[in-house]
């Protein structure tokens, strides 16, 4: 029986018959194989797009130097702030003003997501790194819009109450073939960039007794890993750690307030600090606050590592330092050596901290003249509502603007002292905070373009009104105390007079040499997205009421827009990919405003949107809200309402809003759900089935007659405010 030759056999049969038949054939062969060979070995120099092999390659690569290489020509975007100035600028250009209305999807990624979604997509060579809710990483291929692998830490959904702002996190930074992200419970994980295996783990935590998280992106710099916590709200001590990339030993740490005076000073800056406080406060009792939850950024040339800290805790002052003073090293950008952790300088923006203006806001570095001499500057914009211009040499400061109406200060004097308004700090009366707590700008990220000149900055006011606390103690949790069933130390009543500011949002694009707006967009909300900027005179943002918008950089007119199925909180990320320009943006409703608040009836799980010019995938489809009618029909005692309210307050608002008079963000209002469940409410409020969703079990915090007086203020609020 013949049998067919093996396919080397029917090869060498072939180059036979060609060599026998034509006396060129031997050297056509002989071109042939040489081709092949040279193909074969440039192969193997070259894997195949998004193997094993090609991952490796290109995330082991990612490193100190070849950020900043990067800044040439913007084709990856190998930062969470793109480069070390976190300028969100990219020289890419192939996006233009000509043709983005061209721009259309490639493709999704459902991110399994419920919660808010902050992160800007990592992207080296088409490799994609983003996080969703709860410290989830995924790590995705661009030129398939396929998951890579996924990666859950694990974080146990029962603690989401811990902390402040939703169970969210911005992002990882890659290095040297390791990936690295906070979880939400206090750990930093170092990963494997190809396979998403863990490599090392650490606890940063180093109190267990107060409630840290963590919800910002490492950055890494100069081989170490630099990460902060969040947690003021509740009752922390703020500092900031550097862990060895390699091995995650601990390098180095800082405080940044004092603790305990009773107890030996950390370094000279902590003994410095002390002198602003009074210790008649307490404060060390929760901790001072201060803590570096977001803004980490780093300037190579200097060696510097620059801090943005967080507020006081609690926020009202004269209870946590009766006799006043700046309470140092509260709201403040803060200087560090970066190979030692060693203080170097501040400058304070807001002194003595009183409304929870933090400084933890993106700060951008830049290189900008300024009456007529170059100058190496921070950029930034917290939530006190100026626009702050300092010298990043020294922390010498330049200029100050508000860049939206504020009410605590009328400007700042030559010293960078702000001129505050007495009434602001009243210990007795309250005041319609402008801006408030929320921000006039928050964590979302904003862009400098070097070609415009202009910061395009998500700005905003969310009304709320501070009354101080007379008989405020710490982690006293009385009924009334805004959180205080679930942690938070405030010293402040919120709303118990209503605001009367306007809320709004809007895009601002900022002069900041001239500390002048050049344009601005209104929005139907707060809340909107951070921005991205590039060198074809394009502002990417997404929207609060669910769409994703590129405008004309240098005047502001909107040119092209895409439908995002739910609100957008975090900024994007553009890089160049097999020569073509794509633009990712992570979407997921949420935050501290978006967990209890809306602008949209759209509610898709979180997910990431790519596009380019000329694509043509369809978008997923849109769902709604789920939202009943208003509660109607449960019984309860009308004199249960006022208790109940003082109960709500402390237990319910800060998730659930208020019933019937918010809609419900990610997290659903009471007024709108079904009255058996209103009814029934022990059955969620004790070990209930959404603790598995970050629903904290109250057994031991509340008992069941207060859950019935809780059951009559909501219904009897629907009552109130129903259409007669």
């Amino acid at each position: 029986m013949m049998r067919l030759a093996s396919p080397s056999a029917r090869r060498q049969l072939s180059t036979n018959a060609v060599t026998q038949r034509s006396p060129l054939g031997f050297l056509m062969i002989a071109s042939a194989v040489a081709t092949l060979a040279s193909f074969s070995a440039a192969s193997a120099q070259s894997p195949a797009k998004g193997s094993p092999e090609h991952i490796k390659a290109v995330t082991s690569a990612v490193d100190q130097n070849s950020i900043k290489a990067n800044t040439a020509t913007s084709n990856d975007w190998p930062a969470v702030g793109l480069d070390y100035g976190e300028t969100r600028f990219s020289k890419l250009k192939q996006i233009n003003t000509d043709n983005v209305k061209n721009l259309g999807l490639m493709w999704t990624y459902n991110l399994e997501s419920s919660r808010g979604v902050e992160a800007t997509p990592v992207v080296v060579d088409g490799i994609m790194y983003v996080t969703a809710s709860w410290s989830v990483v995924h790590a995705i291929d661009v030129r398939t819009g396929k998951n890579i692998w996924t990666f859950d830490p694990e974080v146990s959904r029962s603690i989401g109450y811990k902390g402040c702002c939703d169970v969210v996190n911005r992002g990882v930074a890659l290095h040297k073939g390791k990936i690295f992200v906070g979880a939400y419970d206090g750990r930093l994980i170092a990963l494997d960039a190809v396979t998403g295996k863990k490599v090392w783990e650490k606890d940063t935590l180093i109190d267990k007794e107060h409630l840290y998280t963590i919800t910002g992106a490492p950055r890494v710099v100069n081989g170490k890993v630099v990460i902060g916590n969040g947690g003021a709200e509740y009752g922390a001590r703020g500092y900031v750690t550097a862990y060895d990339a390699e091995t995650g030993n601990q390098a180095w740490r800082w405080f940044v307030v004092p603790g305990d005076p009773a107890k030996p000073y950390e370094d000279e800056s902590m003994e410095k600090a002390a002198k602003t406080w009074d210790p008649a406060g307490k404060y060390w009792i929760n901790g001072g606050g201060g803590t570096a939850w977001d803004t980490i950024t780093f300037d190579p040339e200097l060696n510097l590592v620059y801090i943005g800290t967080g507020n006081g805790s609690p926020w009202n002052r004269h209870l946590r330092s009766p006799a006043g003073g700046d309470n140092l090293y509260l709201a403040s950008i803060v200087a560090l050596n970066a190979d030692t952790g060693k203080y170097v300088w501040h400058y304070q923006e807001t002194p003595g901290d009183h409304w929870d203006y933090t400084s933890t806001q993106p700060m951008i570095l830049a290189d900008i003249n300024i009456d007529g001499a170059p100058r190496k500057v921070i950029l930034h914009a917290p939530k006190n509502g100026f626009f702050f211009v300092i010298d990043r040499t020294n922390g010498k400061f330049i200029s100050a603007k508000n860049f939206v109406d504020v009410n605590w200060a009328t400007g700042y004097d030559a010293n960078g002292r702000p001129i505050e308004v007495a009434a602001a700090r009243d210990p007795e009366k309250g005041m319609d905070s402008i801006p408030g707590p929320y921000g006039a700008h928050n964590w979302h990220p904003m862009s400098f373009n070097p070609m415009t000149g202009l910061v395009y900055l998500p700005a905003q006011n969310v009304p709320l009104h501070l009354t101080p606390q007379k008989d405020w103690k710490h982690n006293a949790n009385k009924p009334g105390d805004f959180g205080g069933n679930v942690g938070w130390n405030t010293g402040f009543i919120l709303n118990a007079t209503p605001p009367k500011s306007l809320p709004f949002g809007r895009l601002i694009a900022w002069d900041p040499v001239k500390q002048k707006e050049a344009w601005k967009q209104e929005y139907v909300a707060p809340w909107n997205g951070g921005t991205l900027t590039t060198a074809g005179n394009l502002v990417f943002q997404g929207t609060a009421d669910g769409r994703f918008i590129a405008y004309n950089a240098t005047s502001g007119e909107k040119l092209w827009e895409s439908p995002t199925g739910t609100g957008v909180v975090a900024a994007a990320s553009t890089y160049m990919l097999d020569g073509v320009q794509y633009v990712s943006v992570a979407v997921g409703w949420g935050g501290v405003f978006g967990v209890a608040a809306r602008a949209t009836e759209n509610n898709n799980p979180g997910r990431v949107y790519t596009f380019a010019i000329g694509g043509k995938a369809p978008l997923p489809e849109m769902t709604k809200y789920q939202m009943e009618s208003l509660v109607a029909g449960v019984k309860y005692d009308p004199a249960d309402v006022g208790p109940g309210t003082l109960l709500y307050v402390s237990s319910c608002v800060t998730c659930h809003g208020v019933p019937g008079v918010d809609k419900g963000g990610n997290v659903r209002n009471l007024g709108y759900v079904g009255p058996e469940t209103i009814a029934n409410l022990k059955n969620f409020v004790f070990k209930g089935p959404h603790v598995d969703k970050g629903m904290p079990d109250f057994t031991g915090k509340l008992s069941e007659d207060d859950v019935v007086k809780i059951i009559a203020f909501i219904q009897g609020t629907a009552d109130a405010i129903r259409p007669k």
